[in-house]
C-alpha cells in the first residue's frame, strides 16, 4: 500500500472514529433536540454502524493476521456496511415523511441483503490476495452481483427521495443540502463498484475516504443542525392560543401559506373551533386531533388554561412532541400573565403576548 494512502487512512479512521463517539454521545445527551427520541435513536444506530464498518474495514485491509480471520473481518466489514446503508436510506425515507416506510424498497433491500449473508457463507464468495505492501480481495460472481445491486438500487432509492423531497418541501434551502449530500454520497458506491469489478485498491481506498467524507457531513449536522433529521415535507400553516374562554391570545400565519388557501383552511377549523374549546371543561373527552380533506388541526392542552391550535398538511409526533415543548415555553414565560386571567371573567389584554411569535419561530424554525 502507497504510504501517502496508509497515512490518509490511518488519520482519517482515528478522527471519523472519535467523531463519531462524540456525535454517539450528543445523541443520548440531547435526543430531544431531533423532534422526537425514534429519530435519536435511528442516528445513533446509523452511526454505531458506521463505526463498526470503518473498523473492521480498516483493520481487514491494512493489517494481514491470517487468510481465514481477515476474509472473516472482511466479510464482516461488508455485512456491516450494508447495514450503515439500510439506516442512511432509513433516515432519508422519515426525511420524506415520519415512520412512513414504504414496502416494496425496502423488502426489496432486506431481500438483497439476506442473498448477501447466505453469499458470503461459502468459503469461495470472495478470495484473499497477500503480498509485503497489499491486501487485496476479489469476489465470485454471486457475491459481485449481489452487492453492485444493493448500492445501485440504495443510490437510486435516495435519488428518487431527495428529488421528492424538494418538490415537496418549500424549504428548498435545505432540500438543496440534501441534493448536494446525495451528489457526493454517490462517490463511495461507485468507487466500491469500480473496486469490485476491476479489483484495484485504489478504489477500495478513494470508497472509504470518500464514504468518511459524508460521514463527517453527517455528524456534523447531528451536532449543529439537528432539526434536519425532522420530516421536510411537513408544512405548518397556523399556530394559534386560545384562553379558555375562547379569546384568542395569539395568532401566527406561516409566509409560506398561498392566499388563496386561507379561507378553505379556516373554514375548516372554525367548524371545529367551539367544539375544542368546549373540551376544556372534560377532560376526559378531550379532542386532539381534526382531520380534514387537506389539513390536520392538532390541539394541545396546558393545564394553566390555554390551548395551542396548530394547522399542518399532516400531523406526526414530531410536531405534536414540538407543540407540547412550544406550549412549555410559553407558560414559562407569561406565568404571571396567565395566572392573572384565570378568572374567565377578568378582561383580558391579548397585546400582552405579542412576543408570543419569537416563542414560535424557535420552537418550529424548520417548518415557518
Amino acid at each position: 500500500m502507497n504510504s501517502i494512502i496508509f497515512i490518509l487512512l490511518v488519520i482519517g479512521y482515528i478522527f471519523i472514529f472519535c467523531l463519531c463517539i462524540f456525535t454517539l454521545i450528543h445523541l443520548i445527551r440531547f435526543k430531544e433536540n431531533y423532534g422526537v427520541k425514534f429519530i435519536a435513536y435511528i442516528n445513533f444506530l446509523a452511526v454505531f454502524s458506521v463505526i463498526i464498518y470503518s473498523s473492521l474495514y480498516f483493520i481487514s485491509t491494512t493489517i494481514y493476521f491470517s487468510e481465514s480471520l481477515n476474509l472473516i473481518l472482511w466479510k464482516l466489514s461488508i455485512a456491516s456496511g450494508f447495514s450503515s446503508f439500510l439506516f442512511i436510506s432509513l433516515i432519508y425515507t422519515f426525511l420524506k415523511e415520519y415512520k412512513k416506510i414504504p414496502d416494496f424498497p425496502f423488502l426489496y433491500f432486506l431481500t438483497l441483503f439476506g442473498f448477501l449473508i447466505g453469499a458470503l457463507i461459502f468459503p469461495d464468495s470472495i478470495q484473499i490476495d497477500f503480498n509485503i505492501s497489499t491486501i487485496n480481495y476479489s469476489f465470485n460472481i454471486l457475491t459481485e452481483t449481489i452487492i453492485i445491486l444493493f448500492l445501485g438500487s440504495i443510490l437510486i432509492y435516495l435519488s428518487i427521495l431527495t428529488i421528492l423531497i424538494y418538490q415537496q418541501t418549500w424549504n428548498k434551502e435545505k432540500a438543496k443540502k440534501m441534493i448536494l449530500n446525495t451528489v457526493i454520497f454517490s462517490f463511495p458506491i461507485f468507487s466500491f463498484i469500480l473496486y469490485i469489478l476491476s479489483e484495484l485498491p485504489l478504489y477500495r481506498e478513494i470508497h472509504i475516504l470518500t464514504f468518511w467524507f459524508i460521514i463527517l457531513g453527517i455528524c456534523t449536522i447531528l451536532l449543529k443542525q439537528p432539526e434536519m433529521f425532522i420530516e421536510l415535507t411537513n408544512q405548518i400553516y397556523y399556530i394559534n392560543i386560545y384562553h379558555k374562554s375562547g379569546i384568542l391570545l395569539y395568532s401566527y400565519q406561516s409566509d409560506q401559506i398561498k392566499n388563496e388557501t386561507d379561507s378553505a383552511i379556516w373554514g375548516n377549523i372554525l367548524i371545529g373551533l367551539n367544539h375544542i374549546l368546549s373540551e376544556f371543561v372534560d377532560k376526559q373527552n378531550q379532542i386532539d386531533v381534526l382531520q380534514t380533506k387537506n389539513t390536520d388541526v392538532i390541539v394541545n392542552y396546558d393545564d394553566v388554561g390555554f390551548a395551542v391550535v396548530l394547522i399542518a398538511n399532516r400531523r406526526n409526533a414530531i410536531l405534536q412532541n414540538l407543540m407540547k415543548k412550544f406550549a412549555k415555553d410559553f407558560r414559562n414565560k407569561y406565568k404571571e400573565e396567565l395566572f392573572e386571567i384565570q378568572d374567565l371573567n377578568k378582561l383580558i389584554n391579548v397585546s400582552e403576548f405579542k412576543g408570543t411569535k419569537e416563542l414560535i419561530e424557535k420552537g418550529f424554525q424548520l417548518y415557518l
